[in-house]
């Protein structure tokens, strides 16, 4: 995920998004969303689920629901948002939210463009969830910038179980679904 931040306020258009719950996993993965945009997080799977996240920009806890319903959050906070689910320790997404309209999520070979970018002096953020974010002053001249290179580091990623929603590790036992 790249994205650009800049002193004053920029105007962005919230959307309605989604985020899936089926085969007890999440998807997309990640998703990147304007500030003030909702996103659906509907059950898919034949049993329940209780999506929440405990980050700092925006904790919420959408309660136990069930197969054929749908639950949403209004995010209002721009941020990374790490999200899980209280039932399926091994489900996890990232919301993404921008406060501007400068970001990309790079393609599978690492290309990104950010079209529009006025000139300017940028702080330039790029993040991977198995790295450390990266960021660095970037000035954009009238013309633009034809090419960049970035490299983030991943080689020192060790997973690390997240916690539920009250704090705790997950119960070990063995789980019915």
């Amino acid at each position: 995920m790249i994205w650009l931040e800049t002193a004053g306020a920029t105007g962005v258009t919230p959307v309605q998004a989604q985020i899936t719950t089926a085969d007890k996993q999440f998807s997309p993965h990640v998703l990147v969303v304007p500030l003030g945009s909702t996103v659906t997080f509907p059950n898919h799977d034949p049993f329940n689920h209780n999506v929440f996240s405990l980050s700092e920009e925006h904790p919420f806890d959408l309660g136990l629901y069930s197969r054929g319903e749908t639950r949403s959050v209004k995010f209002d906070r721009a941020g990374i948002i790490r999200i899980f689910c209280n039932v399926h320790a091994q489900m996890s997404a990232v919301v993404v939210v921008r406060d501007n309209p400068w970001y990309a999520q790079p393609s599978n070979d690492g290309s990104f463009s950010l079209k529009g970018v006025p000139p300017g002096k940028y702080a330039m953020h790029s993040w991977h969830e198995r790295s450390e974010q990266v960021s660095r002053d970037l000035e954009v001249p009238a013309g633009g910038i034809d090419s960049l290179e970035l490299q983030l580091d991943a080689r020192g990623y060790k997973f690390t179980p997240h916690l539920n929603k009250f704090g705790r590790p997950y119960p070990q036992q063995a789980r019915r679904y």
